[in-house]
């Protein structure tokens, strides 16, 4: 498929779970994911869109709430909703890897990531076309270090821009999941 305009490519900053900021290389888009909460009972982390033209108040409202239960487990995100299982909202393909979940998303469509798909991608995000509209890439090996970047850069096509908040926050359990090798 043919891909139109200028897609958001974001730099993690840190390219950590612990939190970062995901910056539109373009300036379009800036958005935080901050720790809000650690203890032995649960981690807490909020997505915040920081972008200059947005982030004027001095206190934001998160756009998206993560919150994982004891021992990093999956626990509960929430929108502007009640809370939702983490477990529900990314749901395992049918195949059964934990490494490929699906979600529907604000716009009504279903959306897939999937880790190592794609040469050059550690996780690509797929509509149900099979058209990659996101995907998060790891530092190249021997690429030099950068000053407030990880390296780490996650591209969303333009037209899927809307979605950013929650392709950040459906990447984020992707990676935990990961990290933590959850089933």
């Amino acid at each position: 498929m043919t891909r139109y305009g200028m897609p958001y490519i974001f730099e993690d900053t840190t390219g950590r779970l612990t939190g970062s900021e995901f910056i539109d290389i373009h300036e379009r888009l800036r958005f935080t994911v901050r720790c809000t909460a650690h203890d032995t009972c649960h981690t807490s982390y909020m997505i915040y869109n920081t972008s200059p033209s947005v982030f004027q108040s001095a206190i934001p409202k998160p756009l998206v709430a993560l919150d994982f239960g004891a021992n990093n487990a999956l626990g509960t995100i929430s929108f502007a909703s009640a809370p939702m299982p983490m477990r529900k909202y990314l749901m395992k393909h049918a195949m059964g890897s934990s490494k490929v979940r699906r979600f529907v998303a604000s716009d009504g469509q279903t959306y897939q990531w999937a880790r190592r798909t794609q040469p050059n991608q550690e996780w690509t995000c797929t509509n149900s076309n099979n058209y990659v509209i996101a995907s998060y890439s790891l530092k190249a090996p021997g690429e030099p270090e950068y000053s407030n970047s990880s390296g780490c850069i996650l591209e969303i096509a333009e037209q899927f821009g809307s979605l950013a908040p929650e392709m950040i926050a459906s990447l984020w359990i992707m990676r935990h999941i990961a990290a933590y090798d959850l089933q």
